[in-house]
């Protein structure tokens, strides 16, 4: 049986991916945060954010490239903390992974019908889940193809709807029915504002797989991250000030709905940005498919969960991880809405955030001699301010979301539970 993966990524495939990954949070989601902090406040929340993801993306570089295996934090926190701290870690990236594609197929599915009325929402999802279950089954070289040029393909479709959204831009549209500024507001909007970076640390998922990882992780990385910076800000900041961002404030298509607001319904932009605009979600989808198969599969390889998600077929997918991952998240979407959805999926994140950081602290003590090629600048200021902003996000989404923070602790007790069993052994 085989249990191991392929190295075939580059630089460009691996920039694609982390691009991939994340570039749906800038064609949807962020703009609740606009509902509970009004642009201004949501503005303050996303620059604060911003620096949370430089100064995080650059401390897990140096984890990523110091360890790079499929379980990305998983392993890190096992090597750091063992078992208990695998799976914590572990437990932390598969909601993440899990629940943000359901989030992203809710957006397909609207932008679907959107376009073409008789065509269902959750049916449109659900058929997403089988159609990119499948092409992943032809192993990560296709995929790595597929996900170079639709991410391509999303990126140039952003600058065109920035293009069209900056002549109409005015600083009075962005400041007009305002929403007082109160600090409670920008901490109730984190969350939508990680939505704008969310998933970009799923590259260490993939990190078994890269050819060169200490060269190309910190180039993927680097780049990927400064384009999602200049997309997020350029989008969030444009449409706020060209349309009255009260009416999108609570739609899972805001793009096409700006401009038709700013270009008129007539317009063909409008039309035709929807239909492309599936191509940023089908990225983001076809990229968070590959996150949550490997680290079901890392999981499974290290016992943690059941042997047969280990597994990988001829083509080098790890095909019942794909399959289990992807009938999660039909579940998800059956039993969801998507902000409910979002903020789980940032609450696993912020968690594997944090743990990925003390991990790195860990590590730098009790193995010094350990190979680094990337090493954080600025140790230990830049990872402990970026843990700082984790813990704030954490302290954040749980006190305004308790019912969804008891539910993902309860499921982490299930987690630690689940493997005591299928290890046959007390984890300490």
């Amino acid at each position: 049986m085989k249990t191991t993966l392929t190295p075939t990524l580059g630089t460009w495939q691996l920039w694609a991916i982390a691009v991939g990954l994340v570039i749906s949070g800038e064609y949807f989601g962020w703009n609740y945060g606009w509902a509970v902090a009004g642009p201004v406040g949501f503005l303050l929340a996303t620059l604060l954010v911003t620096v949370l993801y430089v100064t995080f993306v650059l401390s897990f570089t140096e984890l990523t490239t110091a360890i790079p295996q499929a379980g990305g934090p998983f392993a890190y926190a096992s090597r750091a903390f063992g078992p208990v701290g695998g799976v914590v870690a572990g437990y932390a990236t598969l909601v993440e992974f899990l629940l943000t594609p359901p989030a992203i197929a809710f957006a397909l599915g609207s932008y679907a019908h959107f376009l073409w009325a008789a065509l269902p929402v959750r049916g449109t999802a659900l058929s997403c889940y089988v159609v990119f279950t499948l092409l992943n089954l032809l192993g990560m070289k296709e995929s790595a193809r597929f996900a170079l040029v639709v991410t391509g393909l999303a990126v140039a479709e952003l600058l065109v709807f920035m293009g069209l959204m900056a002549p109409h831009f005015r600083v009075a549209n962005f400041l007009a029915h305002p929403v007082p500024v109160r600090l409670g507001g920008v901490l109730a909007a984190l969350p939508f504002a990680i939505w704008f970076y969310l998933a970009i640390e799923g590259v260490a998922l993939v990190a078994e797989e890269v050819k060169e990882p200490r060269r190309t992780i910190p180039r993927g990385y680097g780049y990927g991250l400064g384009t999602l910076l200049l997309l997020a800000l350029g989008v969030m900041i444009l449409t706020g000030g060209a349309t009255d961002w009260r009416a999108l404030s609570h739609l899972d298509y805001p793009l096409p709905e700006a401009l038709r607001l700013v270009l008129g319904p007539a317009s063909p932009w409008t039309k035709l940005f929807a239909s492309i605009g599936l191509f940023g979600l089908v990225a983001s989808f076809h990229g968070t498919i590959i996150g949550y198969s490997r680290q079901l599969f890392a999981l499974a390889r290290a016992g943690y969960l059941p042997t047969p998600l280990a597994r990988v077929n001829g083509r080098g997918a790890p095909h019942w991880a794909l399959v289990a991952g992807g009938a999660v998240g039909c579940v998800a979407l059956l039993t969801g809405t998507t902000d409910q959805v979002i903020i789980l999926a940032v609450l696993g994140a912020v968690v594997m955030y944090a743990i990925s950081l003390l991990s790195l602290f860990a590590l730098r003590r009790r193995e010094p001699a350990l190979a680094r090629p990337f090493q954080v600048p600025g140790y230990p200021a830049v990872p402990l301010l970026a843990l700082a902003l984790v813990l704030l996000s954490l302290g954040t989404i749980i006190y305004y979301n308790p019912g969804l923070s008891v539910a993902f602790a309860v499921g982490l007790g299930l987690a630690v539970g689940g493997a005591k069993l299928i290890r046959g052994k007390l984890i300490v």
